[in-house]
Formats: C-alpha cells, sequence, structure tokens
C-alpha cells in the first residue's frame, strides 16, 4: 500500500517515511500542500494521506477538503498530523473531512496501529468499489437481455412467449409473437417498388 506523507519539517517527514517503510509500505514524500495536492489528483495517486496541518502553499486541512471532493471510487483516507492539539481544531479537521488526528510529537505505535486501521479500511472500500462495479455489470446484463429473444443456434427456431419453440415464418404467420415486429427493410421496400414498375 502506498502513503503519502506531506510534512515541511524535514525531520519530523523522514522519521514517519522511515518508520512506515520499515513496516512494509511504499511511500511518497512531499514538503507542501500544493505538492500534495497535485500527488493526490493522480489516477495512481496514494491510498493514505498523512497531511501536515501547517506547511507552505495549502495547508493540510484544505488539501484534505479538496482531497474529499474528488470524485473516486475508493476516497484517499486521510491522517492530519500536526502540533495543534485543542478541541476546536480536532472538530475543524474532521469538519474539513479527516479520517484520522495525530499530534506531534507522534508516538511509533500509535502511528502503526492508526495506519493499520487506515489500510484496513481502505481495503473495505477497494473490496465494496470491486462488489458494487460487478453488481453494475450483472444489473447491465440483465438489462440487455430484458426483451431479447431467445433464438436456437442449431435449427433457428424462436421462443415464443408462450414458451413454445416456434419457427420464424410461424411466428410471422400467426401473428403468435408479440414481440416479433413484421416490417420490410429499406432494401426490400426498394426491391419490391422497382418490381411494380416493371
Amino acid at each position: 500500500m502506498k502513503i503519502l506523507i506531506a510534512e515541511d519539517e524535514y525531520i519530523t517527514r523522514l522519521m514517519v517515511q522511515v518508520s512506515l517503510e520499515k513496516w512494509g509500505y511504499r511511500v511518497d514524500c512531499v514538503s507542501d500542500g500544493n505538492e500534495a495536492w497535485e500527488a493526490l489528483q493522480k489516477p495512481d495517486a496514494p491510498q493514505i494521506a498523512i497531511l501536515d496541518w501547517e506547511m507552505p502553499g495549502l495547508d493540510g486541512v484544505e488539501v484534505c477538503r479538496r482531497v474529499k471532493e474528488l470524485a473516486k471510487e475508493t476516497p484517499i483516507y486521510v491522517i492530519l498530523l500536526t502540533g495543534r492539539d485543542s478541541r476546536n481544531d480536532i472538530l475543524h479537521g474532521f469538519d474539513m473531512g479527516a479520517d484520522d488526528y495525530m499530534t506531534k510529537p507522534f508516538d511509533d505505535n500509535e502511528l502503526r496501529a492508526r495506519v493499520r486501521v487506515a489500510e484496513r479500511l481502505v481495503h473495505i472500500q477497494i473490496s465494496l468499489a470491486e462488489s458494487v462495479e460487478e453488481l453494475r455489470y450483472v444489473l447491465d446484463q440483465m438489462g440487455s437481455q430484458q426483451g431479447a429473444l431467445p433464438v436456437c443456434r442449431r435449427c433457428h427456431k424462436i421462443q415464443g412467449s408462450d414458451d413454445a419453440w416456434i419457427s420464424l415464418e410461424e411466428a410471422l404467420h400467426d401473428h403468435s409473437e408479440p414481440r416479433i415486429l413484421s416490417m420490410k427493410c429499406p432494401e426490400c421496400v426498394k426491391e419490391h417498388q422497382e418490381s411494380q414498375k416493371a
């Protein structure tokens, strides 16, 4: 799983990066909010973002707000990392769409626990998105088959509305199959008109 760290303090960024890589995560690092926003808009954007609240360019809260407005099948999980720890700041971060919140200096074990929760939730979202896509496909298939006329590949008989198998000629002659509309194609109409003139 890929994680983005957006943190302007080099030491903090390096500490988070080393910890995450030690636990087996792939890590992308940026040092300001504009770079973070750019990275998170890409098709292969990391599924988890750890954003510093205060950094040059866009702040972490603004990046978070924009990320949550992206139309994605599986939304990016955002953890705000900040020195702010007042109740109002925490609530404001969550109001802007943050999924989690950590204060600096961070504890390695806490970071690991929170990232594992994020990873589990991302996997659940991916699984749900795949299930929704499969369901859409099945519904599309059912919709395209609705009203379709079953035809035998071998003898070319059609299954009528009463489930009996009849030839196309019988269905046209008796008008016994309401799903068949008998008409002439433009080429046949033209041939008929030409034969009438002759």
